[in-house]
This record gives C-alpha cells, structure tokens and sequence, in this order.
C-alpha cells in the first residue's frame, strides 16, 4: 500500500505527485472526466492539520472558496448557490439543481436524524477511550448506483466517513475516502476535515493529533498529468492559526461567517460594506483572516478590486495572504476548471 508521511499538506500533496512520478507502468482506468492514471489503497499523514494548505499546486487553489466550503459544512448546508458563485465551474461536476445530493455538512449534521459532530463531541467527552465514533457521509439508501452501474447523481460523496479517536490527549481523525482526485479534490478535502478536526479539538478542549487520510483510487485525469507533474514546492510559514475554541464561544462565530457569506453572494454591496464585513469584530484574530479572504474574492467577482485588496490587507495569515496572491495572480479572465473539486 503506497504510503505518504508528511509534516504538512503541502509536504503530503507533493510526496503523493512523487508517488505518480516513480511508478511508470501506472494503470489507466476511465472516470466521469476521462481517462484517468490511478494508485489504489494510498494512505497519507499529516502530522501537523494545522498546516492544511496546499501551496505548491502548479494552478493555485482557491484559497476563499476552499474557505467557504468549510464554513458550509460547519453550518450543515446543502444549497448550491452559494458554492456555485465562489466557483461557477462546479454545477458541471456537482449537477444543476438548488441542492447538492451529497453535501457533506448536511450529511454530518442533518441526514440522519441527528447531529453527528455534536454526538461525537458528547461521546468523547464522556469516554475519551472510545473507539466507537464513525461521523458517516455515504449513505447506502441514497447512495448506490442503479443497477445498470450509472450513479444516481451527479454529487455522490467522495469521502465516505470520518473515525475519531483520543489518544495521548490529543484528537486523531481519519478520513476515509472512495475516490479522489489529486489535483482537483485532495487540496480542497485536506481543508475541509482537517479544519473540523480542528473545530472538534477544540470543542473537546484538546489538541489536534495526526490526521490519516486513505483514499482508495488516488488518481489524475491524463490531461493534468503535465501540469501536476511540473508542481514544485512553494516555501511558506506555518500555519499559527488556531480555531480551537470551546462550541459555545467557536460556534456563533461560524454562524456570523455563515451569514456574511450570504450577503456577499447576495450582492449589491458597497466598497464599504465589503471593507466592513472583512472583519469579526470581538472574535479571535484566526476567524477575521479566512472572512477577510473570503470578502476579498466577494469583492472581486463583483469587480470591485480596490476593495478586494482593501479586504486582503486586513488578513494577518501569510499562509493566507500568499495563497490569495497566488490565487489573485492567476487570473486572467475565465475562472479555470482546474480549480473545481472532485
């Protein structure tokens, strides 16, 4: 089983381009996208999530949408729209419709009749022991291919579940995966649960531990193989962030994000408001930096570019600030569907 052991992201994201690059007699199978060169049953590990951004990707990832996504799934949503317009590439991977079939907020929060991060929260506080705490993503009744073989939508869940344990008094995370793409998906997936091993670390009132991400069919569409091939490190600090807090102080944050971000997406914003709204006023300097990201796409798809960068400068995260540059840099018009998800 190929393996990855990295101190980052990034570090684990160029380690798994290196395991593409030494094996050339690579199997190529076909995927909704086209054919597709494949390693099965990879196994990567992050041993600081904190560090969860990929930086070295040779078409930059966008920093405000991977942001977005997070704040989504933190608030248990499954309405496009609001994805769609911090990246209008998506409805081509993830379907048409006002809702996304396998949103993975809504599956975490709602699908089951229960809010599984707040069970696991309760759980692991009662017995930090367990080995019992599976948040479950895929779900069978909804989930399964017709029995032609063709899926029944356009969003089926590429993670399938989550495994939490503490050990050492820090906060262990899994992440099991049926399919991913490495130079579409896996950046994005590396911010979305290891920004909820964080959220859950710190409502458990611990420290994160390692974060194991195993993806079953790791692969790249034969068209990005040049590309992904040609990425090479970008140096960068560490990430010093931390959004680790308690639920009941972490948790009407998050709200606030939420709905800001709906406001932006609403549009008919003034230079003002997005100047404004780049702020968390009373929240910890960690929030304010990702909701200043996030205004400053806003700002900019709204072509509004002094108070993008107005936006920008409020953001003290040098992790954050560069992924955004970089972000900033490569646009030339057309938003590029190297940037979409899985």
């Amino acid at each position: 089983m190929p393996t990855v052991d990295a101190s980052s992201a990034d570090e684990a994201w160029l380690l798994a381009v290196e395991l593409f690059r030494k094996e050339p007699g690579r199997p190529r199978q076909n995927g909704r996208g086209g054919r597709t060169y494949e390693l099965l049953h990879v196994s990567l590990q992050i041993r600081n999530p904190r560090d969860r951004w990929v930086l070295s990707r040779s078409h930059p990832i966008s920093v405000a949408f991977a942001i977005v996504e997070a704040i989504g799934i933190i608030n248990g949503r499954n309405d496009s729209g609001y994805l769609n317009y911090f990246n209008p590439q998506l409805p081509k991977f993830a379907g048409m419709g006002a809702k996304y079939h396998g949103a993975y907020g809504f599956r975490l929060r709602e699908n089951f009749g229960f809010d599984q991060l707040a069970r696991a929260c309760e759980s692991l506080s009662s017995n930090p022991d367990g080995r019992q705490i599976v948040l479950q993503i895929w779900d069978p009744t909804k989930d399964f291919p017709h029995l032609s073989g063709a899926p029944v939508a356009s969003d089926i869940p590429c993670n399938l579940c989550s495994m939490l344990k503490i050990r050492g008094g820090k906060l262990e995370w899994s992440q099991v995966m049926r399919s991913n793409d490495l130079f579409r998906g896996l950046p994005y997936n590396f911010v979305q649960f290891t920004t909820l091993q964080e959220v859950m670390a710190g409502w458990l009132g611990i420290e994160i531990g390692s974060y194991t991400h195993f993806s079953d069919s790791l692969h790249i569409y034969e068209g990005e193989l040049k590309t992904i091939l040609d990425s090479a490190r970008v140096p960068s600090d560490s990430n010093a962030d931390s959004l680790a807090f308690p639920k009941e102080v972490a948790d009407p944050i998050w709200a606030e994000m939420n709905d800001r971000v709906n406001r932006l997406v609403s549009g008919g914003l003034s230079e003002h408001d997005y100047f404004e709204m780049a702020t968390l006023e009373g929240a910890p300097k960690a929030f304010s930096n990702l909701m200043s990201i996030v205004v400053a796409d806003a700002a900019r798809r709204s072509s509004k570019m002094a108070a993008a960068l107005r936006a920008a400068e409020k953001c003290s995260n040098p992790t954050l600030r560069l992924l955004w540059q970089r972000w900033l840099n490569s646009r030339t018009g057309k938003e590029s569907t190297a940037n979409t998800k899985t």
